[in-house]
């Protein structure tokens, strides 16, 4: 049984003859009458008898009828929901972002989103980088921006932003020009994504580099949220490192003395999907949203920067 033998069947059984179901379907009345008699032939039963001129629906056409009339409006319905995840007129997205990311690019990547798709659903997963990376491993996001590095195994990878990582303080004294590593082991560091500890990207680049430099790194505060490390920062209680975006979007990061690392040290926001897996038409559209998003992110540190040299000189 397949859904053309259906299709001929209901149509033979709302016209009341083969050639005028074949005339409606556009199709050659042999090649109906045949698909409707080895559905017969399968069934093992007669779904019509001759009446006249016409025919007519047997006992067993008659308790067909209903069944084979669901069957092809639950088709069509699949049908639509799939023509409406394609023209992105429905469905879900879901789609993971490391856990900073709200503080500077959910906000209007969201709303650019939705005033382009209203009829797409959104589901964002703020999460750090390496969690990410496993719910989209295993099937529960479909893809997501995260901070190198992580755990590729699986997943395809696309780098696509840099950010430049600097410390932030009140006391433009004990942070001076630049930073190195051997001092910010000396400072009082508070430093965020406290759950995830030294597995966090950020936290295990800072790691090896004092590895390499034979210090430790030992925080004197550790809190969940970037923002409460930036307020924390404002109170004088210590030091933090973030991304250098961070200063133009979290609220009171502006204050804050910023210094680069005497040896740049960056963050590397790169895509990540299951290997050889298709994402959706939402998905991709959502993407190109990102990485405009990030070029203009790019485009206003540079402009930021530009106008911090020229106060300075």
């Amino acid at each position: 049984m397949n859904l053309r033998q259906l299709q001929y069947f209901l149509a033979t059984a709302e016209h009341g003859s083969f050639t005028a179901a074949a005339r409606s379907l556009y199709v050659a009345q042999p090649s109906l009458s045949e698909q409707v008699r080895q559905l017969e032939a399968e069934l093992g039963v007669e779904l019509f008898a001759r009446v006249g001129r016409g025919i007519a629906l047997t006992e067993a056409g008659r308790a067909l009828r209903p069944e084979a009339e669901r069957v092809l409006a639950g088709v069509e319905q699949a049908r639509d929901v799939v023509r409406d995840v394609r023209e992105l007129r429905g469905g879900t997205l879901s789609f993971g972002m490391f856990g900073t990311a709200s503080d500077y690019l959910i906000a209007d990547l969201v709303g650019d989103f939705r005033r382009r798709y209203p009829d797409v659903r959104l589901r964002l997963v703020g999460q750090n980088s390496s969690l990410v990376a496993d719910a989209v491993r295993t099937g529960r996001l479909e893809a997501a921006l995260v901070v190198l590095p992580v755990d590729d195994d699986g997943l395809d990878l696309r780098p696509v932003h840099r950010e430049e990582l600097v410390v932030v303080g009140r006391s433009p004294e004990r942070l001076g020009e630049t930073m190195t590593i051997e001092r910010l082991a000396e400072l009082p560091l508070v430093l965020y994504d406290a759950e995830y500890g030294w597995a966090d990207p950020m936290r295990r680049q800072l790691a090896e580099r004092a590895q390499l430099a034979g210090v430790t790194l030992s925080p004197a505060v550790e809190v969940e949220d970037l923002e409460a490390a930036v307020q924390l920062a404002r109170r004088g209680i210590g030091d933090t490192v973030v991304a250098r975006a961070v200063l133009g979007t979290v609220r009171g990061a502006r204050s804050l003395h910023a210094v680069p690392f005497a040896e740049p040290l960056w963050e590397t926001f790169s895509f990540i999907a299951r290997r050889d897996a298709p994402v959706s038409p939402a998905t991709r559209a959502f993407i190109e949203l990102v990485e405009r998003r990030l070029e203009r992110l790019g485009e206003l540190i540079l402009y930021q920067g530009g106008q911090r040299e020229q106060r300075a000189s």
